[in-house]
């Protein structure tokens, strides 16, 4: 298993060799408990050291199941040590500020074991030295036998071939020392321990061999072992690597840094940031690193690159805005209007840059670039509000596009859909990766199918009260009473409300078209959302959306924060713009661009008069009740100026190769500039 062929070991110091080990022969068994003794200066604790790849010989050959380690690299050695070999060290070496278990865990966390799997096998080998009781105290709230239980859980929780252990008992009473040995007694059994001690007693007594060096060679074997002349020791996975993720070392790192407050501080205050940056970094390392990696691509996916398809540079909107330095002088007494809006307007309405989005979508989805290869998602935006109802027979309860602000008397306009969205539903990003990094599960299953959605809550499993009114889930009818009582300083207490997950998952919503709102009556198109009749007929044969799974931001994410709301497919948006141009009404607007299918008349930009309806339509309106005609005449004043583009609009009838905007999420800030060099390419190409 283990054979040490001629290991000589030298120390430069100064101008002088110093002669640690003198060509060391010798073999150990798969499992035995091998006790080395001799005086302070012997080379025993080098020997250790040599054999648990601590450091390095000079000569000769450490042999690993019949492996030469000569060709070792920095990453064996570092696999050899985390799987096949175990410490245990004199004074413990444990960490004061993490609790026995994480103690036990860290071997397993540096090999990058999972957190379930890890925590299971630290409390069974805890149970196994007796400390289960006392996982979660912190080491120097025990004593020190207890702590070099610790130390010897710490070593075999990977379940390592060998253990090693120095002066295990240095520092301890007789009859804890013993206790210390029992333990070891026990775990040699089933693999190999070599004890480096001072003590022959205790070597004699619970050892099954011993070994005496002196002056760097072995003087004594009392139990000499030859592979050869037994059978072969077994193989053991060698193909294991050390890997850390990026949050369990951050969440080391801060716990240190935490504990250890006053010194960073000090640190902090005495340091340049750059150097403490430069610090952490190389401390760190290749976690950090990957923690930088991943804070990269959450910002970005926060600020995507968008293409829109009319934009103005703001340089050239604060140019229109500097004062006119050839402005006459005024001095009649007078008081002069200065004409700023004319200009600023002037100057950005010849700087609006209107983009091709359909080429440019066009160009992205072909062979021309490699854009893609600098990207995690590419989406596509268009104008269309997807018009989702709850699911409930009684009530006619829209919840996207949202009132909640309506009913509280706070609407936004214009402003709310240039600016600010308050709508509740959204789309997921389109890469499946992505959503599972920044998300866990929490119950059900992510969607698969148009009619499928997530609902999202924050970290702490909860969803912000705004939403559940915009859902349905809360009365928003309550909210001007509250307010009310806001305004008045009257006091009223806002209970929390909880949801069991089974019904969440059983919440469902109704979806309609855009286009569904429309009848043909005496050959124009009515709007019969204000019809609750028809409204009630429409929902009950509407499509559905299911809930089909609650997530929340994953706990390794470092956007993770929401208020909640719920998640859809691209393919639901696809679906509903497909379904709406394959619609009567808008069949029948795109077939007759001239005529308004809303007014049965022409397109113009002139305002409406009863005078210019036709005999038809004055029949028809005279066949009305007075509500009916008030109605169809708001209707016709409402459509009067209206254009082609804004019937479409009004419809909901999109293009998909014609998306409103673009948005890029790029891999990482490289990324980033990779990305905006393509763009810039193909603007030059356009130009030429």
């Amino acid at each position: 298993m283990l054979k040490l062929n001629n290991i000589k070991k030298n120390y430069e110091t100064g101008n002088e060799t110093v002669k640690a080990l003198k060509g060391i022969n010798i073999e150990f068994r798969q499992s035995e408990f091998v006790s080395i003794l001799g005086p302070s200066g012997c080379g025993k604790t080098t020997l250790l050291n040599i054999i648990g790849g601590l450091d390095h010989y000079t000569s000769g050959d450490l042999i690993i199941d019949g492996i030469s380690t000569k060709k070792y690299k920095d990453r064996d050695w570092d696999t050899y040590r985390n799987h096949r070999i175990g410490f245990v060290f004199q004074n413990y070496n444990l960490i004061t500020h993490q609790s026995v278990l994480s103690n036990v865990e860290l071997a397993l966390t540096l090999s990058g074991v999972d957190k379930p799997t890890r925590r299971k096998k630290a409390i069974e080998v805890l149970e196994k030295v007796g400390l289960k009781g006392q996982m979660y105290k912190k080491p120097n709230q025990m004593s020190g036998g207890q702590m070099q239980r610790v130390a010897i859980a710490r070593a075999l929780v990977n379940d390592p071939d060998i253990l090693l252990a120095d002066e295990p008992t240095g520092a301890l009473d007789t009859k804890t020392s013993e206790q210390i040995m029992e333990i070891l007694k026990d775990i040699s059994k089933d693999r190999l321990i070599i004890m480096v001690t001072h003590n022959p007693e205790l070597a004699q007594k619970y050892s099954t061999r011993i070994i005496n060096l002196l002056d760097g060679e072995i003087t004594s074997d009392s139990k000499p072992y030859n592979s050869k002349k037994e059978s072969k020791a077994k193989e053991k996975d060698d193909n294991k690597k050390t890997s850390m993720s990026f949050l369990t070392a951050l969440n080391l790192s801060l716990n240190n840094l935490m504990t250890k407050k006053g010194r960073t501080i000090l640190t902090a205050f005495a340091g340049s940031i750059g150097i403490i940056g430069i610090a952490l970094i190389l401390s760190l390392s290749n976690g950090v690193q990957q923690y930088i990696t991943n804070v990269e691509e959450e910002t970005l996916t926060s600020y995507p690159l968008t293409v829109q398809e009319e934009s103005v540079q703001i340089a050239d909107f604060l140019e229109s805005m500097q004062p006119d330095t050839d402005k006459k002088i005024h001095n009649d007494g007078k008081i002069y209007s200065n004409d700023v809006m004319s200009g600023m307007m002037s100057t950005v309405a010849a700087k609006v840059k209107s983009n091709n989005l359909e080429a440019f979508k066009e160009y992205i989805e072909s062979d021309k670039t490699n854009i893609k290869d600098y990207t995690t998602s590419i989406s596509y935006s268009y104008n269309l509000n997807l018009q989702i109802y709850k699911d409930d027979p009684d009530e006619i309860i829209q919840v996207n596009p949202n009132s909640v602000l309506d009913d509280l008397g706070m609407s936004m306009g214009e402003m709310q859909s240039s600016f600010v969205s308050t709508d509740v539903f959204s789309e997921m990003f389109d890469n499946k990766e992505m959503n599972e990094q920044m998300y866990e599960l929490v119950a059900g299953s992510w969607p698969t199918e148009y009619n499928e959605v997530v609902l999202v809550v924050d970290e702490n499993n909860e969803i912000s009260d705004f939403t559940l009114y915009a859902l349905g889930l809360k009365d928003s009818s309550e909210l001007p009473t509250m307010y009310q009582n806001i305004v008045n300083g009257t006091p009223f207490e806002v209970e929390q409300t909880s949801y069991e997950i089974d019904d969440l998952l059983n919440l469902r919503f109704k979806f309609v078209l855009n286009s569904d709102y429309y009848v043909k009556e005496n050959g124009i198109w009515v709007d019969k959302r204000s019809d609750k009749e028809y409204m009630k007929e429409l929902l009950e044969n509407a499509k559905e959306l299911v809930i089909t799974g609650i997530i929340k931001p994953n706990e390794e994410s470092v956007v993770a924060s929401t208020a909640g709301g719920v998640l859809y497919l691209k393919d639901l948006k696809e679906y509903v713009i497909n379904k709406i141009n394959e619609s009567d009404i808008a069949r029948e607007q795109l077939e007759n661009p001239d005529i308004n299918v809303f007014t049965g008349r022409e397109f113009s930009d002139e305002e409406f008069s009863i005078d210019s309806l036709t005999p038809e339509q004055l029949a028809y309106l005279q066949s009305l009740s007075p509500t009916e005609m008030a109605a169809v005449i708001e209707n016709y004043e409402q459509q009067a100026g209206a254009t082609y583009d804004d019937v479409l609009n009004q419809i909901g009838v999109i293009d998909l190769d014609k998306p409103a905007s673009i948005n890029i999420y790029p891999k990482d800030f490289d990324s980033k500039e990779e990305i905006v060099n393509i763009i810039n390419e193909y603007n030059e190409q356009e130009q030429e």
